[in-house]
């Protein structure tokens, strides 16, 4: 007998949630939604089931994680077309996304013991963590008989070298409060490696590549043998590529500069997260939005090619610190590198973004089609080859799953979580 499994994506602002038929070895997508501005009413949602689309109708009477889970719930409990989930009974798993897991490496049942370290954790990613844990306590009301499991975004990442996760501080004070390099998007990267692997008829165990999730939080990952050796976030999703709203890699101590008041507790604080004013400041007043004002990078993209100035600098900036990072990953990959895969939602849509790094590249043998980039978009295929046919290494576009990839993770790991066989 197939189980329900919920596939759980909680953000700051936004919850989506999938909906799958565990079936073996794939588990099989039944309906997705989502709401959408949480902090900014009215919410609106997404909803698609069949041939059912309902996109950017407003929602009432939702106002944080909790009433937008239950109202999606209610959706999918009295959708005719969605006889699967006839009542609560009938799901069985809730696979939430956890940004930090700290030191677990594979995903965890959430029970007492577990939940108590994710909130210890929550200082780590007081603006990650938190919105999954609430959901947590949601689906506890509202699906006491579900099995709640934990996937974490740091756990691909458990597989990368001492020297490289750690700190140059007093290793008594970095090991005490856990300082060094974590790492996430970890359910996308192992997404995109199984996907890779599979698309080019390759071993795991022999797969080198290149891979950038980029969207309104952006990193890059470098996969040695199919396991993860260096990736650009570090202790938090701070680190790294600047984003959305987020900085990205600063000089520590360019925040002291910016504000004398860096480690008072921000406004926010009082949502239940010991948030700092610096926190606030470089994860959600920086990046895109404080250079060009807006966050979509598709619109900041056209007016760069316009000649906006701001914009084109917000560009040229993520181009150039991209270009670092996986300067340095195809050194330390030795320059056995099968593929440079993109993904994400700019990285997936975002043919400007690829041509401007490829660009920069072909010194190294990477070269595109640029017909095959700019079409890219429009291929409905889970791995697309953007590659010009006479490039020494691949470029790849892969269409990254988190959802599906829990799910997964559900069936995969079924005895360990209690599922039937």
């Amino acid at each position: 007998m197939s189980e329900i499994i919920l596939s759980i994506n909680a953000g700051s602002s936004s919850l989506k949630v999938s909906v799958y038929k565990s079936t073996s070895p794939n588990p099989i997508q039944l309906a997705e939604a989502q709401i959408d501005g949480l902090t900014a009413p009215p919410a609106k949602l997404k909803y698609n089931r069949g041939d059912v689309r309902i996109k950017g109708e407003d929602v009432t009477d939702v106002h944080d994680q909790g009433s937008a889970f239950k109202d999606l719930l209610d959706r999918f409990l009295n959708d005719d077309g969605l006889p699967e989930v006839k009542d609560k009974e009938s799901i069985k798993f809730a696979s939430h996304r956890v940004v930090h897991g700290g030191d677990f490496s594979e995903a965890q049942i959430i029970n007492k013991d577990t939940y108590g370290k994710l909130e210890e954790l929550s200082d780590l990613a007081p603006l990650h963590n938190a919105a999954a844990l609430s959901l947590v306590r949601a689906i506890h009301d509202h699906l006491p008989h579900a099995t709640n499991i934990a996937f974490f975004d740091s756990a691909f990442h458990a597989t990368i070298p001492k020297q490289i996760t750690a700190q140059a501080i007093d290793p008594k004070i970095a090991n005490r409060n856990k300082l060094r390099k974590y790492g996430f998007h970890g359910l996308s990267y192992g997404f995109i490696v199984s996907a890779i692997s599979e698309y080019l008829d390759k071993p795991l165990s022999s797969l080198n590549i290149i891979a950038l999730h980029l969207g309104s939080g952006a990193s890059v990952c470098a996969v040695k043998n199919g396991l993860s050796y260096d990736t650009s976030m570090g202790l938090t999703p701070l680190a790294g590529l600047p984003g959305a709203t987020r900085s990205g890699s600063v000089d520590p101590s360019l925040i002291f500069h910016y504000t004398h008041h860096a480690g008072r507790l921000s406004h926010n604080a009082a949502k239940g997260m010991r948030l700092t004013e610096a926190e606030e400041i470089l994860n959600k007043e920086s990046g895109w939005k404080a250079l060009t004002g807006t966050t979509d990078f598709g619109q900041i993209s056209t007016k760069a090619a316009q000649g906006d100035e701001m914009c084109k600098l917000a560009f040229d900036i993520f181009v150039d610190r991209i270009l670092n990072f996986v300067a340095g990953y195809y050194v330390k990959l030795g320059g056995k590198v099968d593929a440079m895969v993109f993904a994400g939602g700019i990285g997936e849509k975002g043919a400007e973004l690829r041509d401007a790094v490829i660009a920069h590249f072909e010194c190294l043998g990477f070269g595109l089609d640029g017909e095959k980039n700019v079409h890219a978009a429009e291929k409905e295929d889970v791995v697309v080859d953007i590659s010009d046919k006479e490039a020494r290494h691949k470029v790849l576009v892969c269409r990254t799953d988190e959802q599906l990839q829990m799910a997964r993770g559900v069936v995969r790991d079924g005895p360990r979580f209690g599922k039937q066989q």
